[in-house]
C-alpha cells in the first residue's frame, strides 16, 4: 500500500501539479455544498422535506474527487455523496427535488451519473458490472463508485471488488472512512490494519489519502483514475470524519464523544482548514471569500425556488418503471395507499 497523500501541511501550493484557479474551485465548491448541507438540514427540521444524511466534514474528499473525475467518467454515488455529485455538476434542485419525493433527476441534466444508493453496498457490484461493459464496448470512460467504510462490512463490496480484479475492470473503489458506520467504529467492523489493504486479497492497489485535504484527494484519485483507465482498478481509502448525525434520525452523542480518538487532522474542520491554507498561500483574500458564499446562498435560493414550483408528485408513481406488470402483492399495497389518502387529511399527513 501506497503511503498516504497529504498536501495541507506538508507542500505549499507551488510545489504541487494544481495550480491558483484549481485551488480556488475547490474552495469554491467546498463552500458551495457546505451552505446546501446547512440549508438541507435546517429545512428538513421544519419538514419540508425527508429524512436526510448530512455530509458536514466530507467536504474536501467529495470535492477532490469530483475535480478529478473526467467529463466523461462515470458516478455511482452513495446516499451522502451529495457534495461530490454537486461538484460534479449535478443541480442542488435536483437533489432537494430527490428528497421531496420527485424523480431524482427533474432537471434532464446530462452528467453521467447513476442514481445515488440507500441500501449499503448494493452500488459496488453495479459499478463493477459498468465498468466490464465500457471494457467489452471499447469506451474510454472510468467508473468511480462511493461508498462508507460500513460497506465494506457487506458482501456486495466483496463480490464487486473480487470480479473487478479477476476483469481488470476499469473502476475506482472510493471509500470514505469517516470512522461511523453508524454507531459502528470502524475497528469494530474489521481486524484490516486499514481498508486500503483489503485490495490486495483482489490483486489491485489500495491507497490512503488525507480526505480532509480536497488537493491530496484530487491528486489521489486522479492517479487511480489514470490506472483504472489503463485496466487497473484502485481502491482508494479517504480518511475523513462525519461530524454531524448519521442522518436525521441520529444522536450522535449516544455513542460518541466530543474529542475522538483520531489524528488532528482528521477531525478538524476541512473547510476552516483549506481555508486558511489558501488564505497563508496568497491564493485567496477576504473579498474572494465573501463573494463566494454570498454566490452560494444565492444558488441555494435559487433551488428552493425551483423545487417549491415543482408539482406536487403522484403517490403512484412509487409502483412504476419496477415491473412491466405489478404483481398482486404490490398491487394491493398501491389500493391500500390510495384508501389511506382518501381517508386522511393530506395536510394532516405533512404534520
Amino acid at each position: 500500500m501506497a503511503d498516504m497523500h497529504r498536501l495541507i501541511g506538508e507542500r505549499s501550493l507551488a510545489d504541487s501539479w494544481l495550480d491558483e484557479a484549481d485551488a480556488r474551485a475547490a474552495f469554491r465548491d467546498m463552500v458551495r455544498t457546505r451552505r446546501f448541507d446547512e440549508r438541507a438540514l435546517a429545512l428538513q427540521r421544519r419538514g419540508w422535506m425527508s429524512g436526510y444524511p448530512p455530509f458536514r466534514g466530507q467536504e474536501a474528499s467529495q470535492v477532490g474527487a469530483a475535480h478529478a473525475m473526467r467529463e466523461d467518467d462515470v458516478l455511482f454515488p452513495t446516499y451522502r455523496s451529495n457534495a461530490l455529485q454537486i461538484a460534479r455538476g449535478v443541480p442542488m434542485s435536483d437533489v432537494f427535488a430527490f428528497r421531496r419525493g420527485h424523480p431524482e433527476f427533474t432537471s434532464g441534466h446530462d452528467v453521467p451519473v447513476f442514481p445515488q444508493a440507500v441500501p449499503i453496498a448494493t452500488q459496488i457490484p453495479l459499478a463493477t458490472g459498468a465498468g466490464m461493459a465500457a471494457t467489452y464496448l471499447e469506451d474510454a470512460h472510468v467508473i468511480l463508485v462511493c461508498f462508507g467504510d460500513g460497506a465494506t462490512s457487506e458482501g456486495d463490496f466483496h463480490e464487486g471488488l473480487n470480479f473487478a480484479g479477476v476483469f481488470d475492470a476499469p473502476v475506482v473503489f472510493f471509500c470514505e472512512n469517516n470512522d461511523w458506520a453508524i454507531s459502528m467504529r470502524r475497528e469494530r467492523q474489521t481486524a484490516s490494519d486499514s481498508i486500503a489493504v483489503k485490495a490486495e486479497a483482489y490483486g489491485f492497489e489500495g491507497v490512503q489519502v488525507d480526505g480532509n485535504d480536497p488537493f491530496a484527494v484530487r491528486e489521489t484519485v486522479t492517479e487511480a483514475l489514470t490506472d483504472a483507465r489503463e485496466g487497473s482498478p484502485v481502491l482508494v481509502e479517504s480518511l475523513t470524519y462525519r461530524r454531524g448525525p448519521h442522518t436525521t434520525a441520529d444522536d450522535p452523542s449516544a455513542y460518541r464523544d466530543d474529542d475522538p480518538d483520531l489524528p488532528e487532522w482528521r477531525v478538524r474542520d476541512p473547510l476552516e482548514r483549506t481555508e486558511e491554507f489558501l488564505r497563508e498561500e496568497g491564493t485567496i483574500d477576504e473579498e474572494f471569500v465573501e463573494s463566494t458564499y454570498e454566490a452560494a446562498d444565492e444558488e441555494l435560493r435559487e433551488a428552493v425556488e425551483t423545487v417549491e414550483d415543482l408539482p406536487t408528485p403522484d403517490p403512484d408513481d412509487v409502483f412504476e418503471h419496477a415491473y412491466e406488470s405489478l404483481p398482486p402483492d404490490l398491487a394491493a399495497q398501491r389500493e391500500g395507499m390510495r384508501d389511506f389518502l382518501t381517508r386522511n387529511d393530506p395536510n394532516e399527513l405533512e404534520r
